[in-house]
C-alpha cells in the first residue's frame, strides 16, 4: 500500500513537471531570422562632410516571442566583426585592427534584450545590453514594425530598427584629424537593421 502510494505521488509530480514545461513552451515562440532578406547596415562620417557606409554580412538573431508583435520577446543578436564590408578592402581590413574593432581578439558583437516597449501604432524600444571589444553598455534600437503576413509556410514580421551611438564609448579609438579640424572617421555611428523573421506553422 505504501508503494502504491509512493508511486502515485512521484507520477503526480512528473506530470506537474511536464506540464509546467509545457505551459512554458506555449509562452515562447521561436522566430527564425530569414537572412536572405535582412541586413546589417552601417553609416559613419568621413571628413567631416561625406559619409561613408557598410554592411556585416555574418549575422544571426534569435527570438523568442508568443505574440506576434514580439511585446514579450527576447532577442540575442550576434555579428561577427570579420564580415565588415565597406567596398573597400584596405577600409575593411584597417576596422579589423585594433584602432577599432580588433577582430582577433573580439569577434563577435552581441546584443541582449532587457526589455521590449511598445510606444506607438508600430514603434517599439528594444532596450538591452550591446557589447564590443567586451565593453557592454545599454543601448535602445528604436523600432518601426511593417507588419505580420501569414504566409503557406507561417507567419511573417518585418521590422526596421536604428540606433547611433558614439564609437568611442566602446573603445572604437581611432581619432586621426583632417588639416581644417574635426575626425577622419566621426564619433558617431548609425546602425540600421532592416530585418525579416519567419516562424513555421506547427
Amino acid at each position: 500500500m505504501k508503494r502504491t502510494v509512493f508511486l502515485l505521488i512521484v507520477s503526480a509530480v512528473l506530470a506537474l513537471g511536464l506540464n509546467a514545461q509545457g505551459a512554458q513552451g506555449t509562452q515562447t515562440g521561436g522566430w527564425k531570422l530569414d537572412k536572405a532578406h535582412s541586413n546589417a547596415t552601417f553609416s559613419i562620417r568621413h571628413m567631416v562632410i561625406s559619409e561613408v557606409t557598410g554592411k556585416f554580412t555574418d549575422f544571426d538573431i534569435t527570438v523568442n516571442a508568443a505574440k506576434d508583435d514580439f511585446t514579450d520577446g527576447i532577442l540575442e543578436a550576434t555579428i561577427k566583426v570579420a564580415s565588415i564590408n565597406t567596398e573597400n578592402a584596405s577600409r575593411d581590413r584597417h576596422l579589423q585592427t585594433d584602432d577599432f574593432f580588433n577582430a582577433e581578439k573580439f569577434p563577435v558583437i552581441t546584443f541582449k534584450s532587457t526589455s521590449v516597449e511598445k510606444v506607438g501604432e508600430n514603434t517599439y524600444k528594444f532596450n538591452g545590453d550591446l557589447t564590443i571589444r567586451d565593453v557592454t553598455k545599454p543601448v535602445t534600437f528604436e523600432a518601426v514594425h511593417n507588419g505580420v503576413l501569414r504566409t503557406s509556410r507561417g507567419m511573417m514580421s518585418a521590422w526596421k530598427a536604428t540606433l547611433s551611438l558614439n564609437r568611442f564609448d566602446f573603445g572604437l579609438k581611432w581619432n586621426k584629424t583632417v588639416e581644417s579640424g574635426g575626425l577622419v572617421a566621426g564619433e558617431t555611428v548609425t546602425i540600421i537593421l532592416t530585418l525579416e523573421f519567419n516562424k513555421p506553422n506547427s
